[in-house]
């Protein structure tokens, strides 16, 4: 949870609300992050091919995609999709400390 957390709050610079070592709370604008254990093995996580049922994939909205890259690039945050242009929005994926991929998008402007 430590590591999540400094993650989140420290690397891209998400409000904490609340924080437990079971349970920690983000706040964004319109919604909650909220971390906590999952269940089942990292070795049992590491053999799956798709996302199941129960797990997510957060995604996140900045004002500029290329400011927000450049800074996770110099945090060391592994980008596994540089920013692109994907179906009228530009979208760059990258990996938290677990291994989860977060998306983040650029907010669309005059819209």
């Amino acid at each position: 949870m430590k590591r999540a957390v400094l993650f989140y709050r420290d690397v891209l610079e998400l409000p904490l609300r609340f924080e437990s070592p079971g349970w920690t709370e983000f706040a964004t604008d319109g919604a909650t992050l909220a971390l906590h254990a999952s269940e089942g093995s990292s070795s049992e996580k590491n053999h799956r091919k798709q996302v199941p049922a129960g797990t997510c994939r957060p995604g996140l909205s900045v004002p500029n995609l290329d400011e927000f890259h450049k800074r996770m690039i110099e945090r060391n945050v592994p980008c596994i999709q540089e920013p692109k242009e994907i179906f009228g929005a530009r979208v760059a994926q990258y990996l938290d400390p677990d291994g989860l991929a977060i998306s983040v998008g650029e907010e669309r402007r005059g819209r």
